[in-house]
């Protein structure tokens, strides 16, 4: 697709095709269509982080808690959205060993006890170790600091699935 196709789709059609580009939130879709025309992924992608950044702590805690856990259920269970899936199946989250499976489920109920949402990294940008590493490192970090990392990573997990439904338009920013 490019963007003036994306540009003249319909309010549903909008939302059926990038629902998804924050994971199980087509509201954010939803309420940037309003905004259309677009003339570049960025100018979509910006308006798709204004909205996020203007959500109060409640609404961005909101958009991380529809994140998956990283190699847990849903991916062993085949209950992924289908990018989540080819996400984490890049960073070879779908192929740990038992002890690597083992330490995630460990690392990802501390991380959900701690901080009360699912541990989010793009997934497209890391490695299974730069997972495991980082999840253990921002178990450190104070609540307000992690629910601001988790919002960046949300960002560019966004701007990557724009990027993939619309490639003809991807001139700059990632």
């Amino acid at each position: 697709m490019d963007l003036v196709t994306a540009n003249s789709l319909s309010y549903e059609d909008f939302v059926e095709t990038f629902g998804n580009v924050v994971e199980k939130c087509p509201m954010v879709a939803a309420a940037v269509w309003s905004d259309r025309p677009f003339v570049s992924v960025t100018e979509l992608d910006d308006a798709i982080g204004r909205f996020i950044d203007a959500l109060p702590e409640s609404g961005k805690e909101g958009i991380l808690r529809c994140h998956p856990d990283l190699a847990g259920r849903d991916l062993q269970g085949g209950r992924l959205t289908r990018e989540s899936q080819e996400e984490q199946a890049g960073a070879g989250m779908d192929r740990l060993d038992a002890t690597e499976v083992s330490r995630m489920s460990q690392l990802n109920q501390e991380y959900k006890r701690r901080f009360g949402f699912p541990f989010v990294i793009c997934a497209r940008m890391n490695d299974k170790a730069t997972i495991l590493l980082r999840l253990t490192e921002r178990l450190k970090n104070e609540p307000h600091e992690e629910r601001a990392l988790g919002i960046q990573e949300v960002k560019k997990i966004c701007r990557l699935r724009l990027h993939s439904l619309l490639p003809a338009d991807t001139l700059n920013k990632l």
